[in-house]
């Protein structure tokens, strides 16, 4: 396997959760040497949590915690933190996010860590920022869904509004996290300095708001839940087979529209004043979308997926786990991979991406054990001596 574009890059994550952690996982992909503290007692809680804990373990783990090294230190204690220093001194990144303020009161803020590592890229998530009236405020992604706008679009127009099935606004703060670190890394082969990336959770989701805040300065239109459809595409939507199964169809261009038409054997639609372009089918878009349910209700999905990849629709089925991991699609780009596990034996995790042709990232090992990499980063690294290593360890500073 490759090293990764990112090999010889050596980060400290002392994140915990997802948005933080996201992001060193993102960046040990792709080969960077990613140590990550932990408290010694209980380590990072997604070791515990998931729905289900095959084997007493969280599945969990194994993909957030994966290709990092674990070093259990305990941050509240001075002792700690002086070996979080060292560590941190002979790195090119660190990932935090724990409340904006806790490294300052701990002496580990920026300004104090780089005047012994200038190159220093500090990474620090939170749900509000570093500055600003709510920036001590405790951030979730559910807050920083709700505040960026996401939310509220989200979900059938008559209920409440809805959540994704994961926490999309931890993911979104990690890409953007290592965006941001990658950003400050280029820069600093100009300039000699490192510098801070600063992520808010609930500007990460605002930045894939598409035009929400620009549409309603100049037309005063505010985006509502609109459930499975876009208001105005049409049609792009999912529709019911005979077999049970949805299909999802995209034919909102007008070439692509008239393809359609020909399959349901209607190709008068094509023409019809109020579905010939764009702007009429967005305006009768229901009345359309029922059409082509009738249609679609008919048919086997088995048989109609053919006909509308042959009609070079864009079609497909809503995929579950097993669906993914039979996909011949998945399979030829492996795009899930399986890896071995010391407790589970192998097991199946989604792969790196996005793919680089010449240093691909990769899976080098799931989520370690709490600790497992303590005294060899601690010796190696911050230079202790088996003898130090012990003493710590038996003060409680190292677990």
């Amino acid at each position: 396997m490759s090293q990764g574009p990112l090999a010889g890059l050596r980060v400290i994550e002392m994140g915990s959760l997802i948005a933080g952690p996201f992001c060193g996982q993102v960046l040990g992909d792709f080969g960077a040497e990613v140590i990550k503290i932990e408290d010694p007692k209980v380590g990072d809680p997604m070791r515990q949590w998931g729905r289900s804990k095959p084997k007493g373990l969280s599945p969990w783990w194994p993909v957030i915690g994966r290709n990092k090294k674990s070093v259990t230190v305990d941050l509240r204690m001075e002792a700690g933190r002086d070996i979080a220093r060292a560590l941190i001194a002979k790195a090119d990144v660190v990932v935090e996010n724990f409340r904006p303020g806790t490294l300052e009161k701990w002496g580990m803020g920026y300004e104090a860590l780089a005047k012994t590592n200038p190159g220093l890229v500090m990474a620090r998530v939170s749900g509000f920022g570093q500055t600003g009236p709510y920036a001590s405020r405790a951030g979730y992604a559910l807050v920083g869904e709700a505040m960026g706008g996401l939310r509220h679009i989200t979900g059938e127009p008559d209920r409440p509004p809805a959540r994704a099935g994961i926490s999309i606004g931890d993911s979104l703060s990690g890409l953007n996290t290592a965006l941001g670190v990658m950003m400050a890394l280029h820069a600093r082969q100009r300039t000699g300095r490192g510098q801070v990336v600063d992520t808010a959770i609930y500007e990460s989701v605002l930045t894939v708001m598409e035009n929400l805040v620009t549409e309603y300065d100049l037309t005063g239109y505010v985006r509502e839940r609109s459930g499975a459809v876009l208001p105005g595409i049409a049609p792009s939507n999912v529709y019911p087979t005979r077999s049970g199964e949805l299909v999802l169809i995209g034919a909102n261009q007008d070439t692509l529209f008239r393809r359609l038409c020909e399959l349901m054997g209607r190709p008068d639609l094509a023409d019809d004043p109020r579905y010939c372009d764009h702007a009429a089918r967005g305006a009768h878009q229901a009345e359309l979308d029922a059409r082509i349910a009738a249609w679609t209700a008919d048919q086997d999905i088995d048989d109609l997926l053919p006909k509308l990849e042959a009609a070079g629709l864009a079609t497909g089925r809503i995929y579950r786990a097993p669906d993914m991991l039979k996909d011949p699609q998945y399979v030829a780009r492996e795009s899930i991979v399986t890896v071995p596990h010391p407790v589970f034996g192998e097991i199946k995790m989604q792969n790196a991406f996005p793919r680089l042709t010449e240093t691909p990232g990769g899976v080098r090992w799931p989520g370690p054990t709490l600790g497992e990499h303590t005294d060899t980063v601690l010796a190696d690294i911050a230079g202790l001596s088996a003898e130090a290593i012990e003493g710590l360890r038996k003060k409680g500073v190292l677990g």
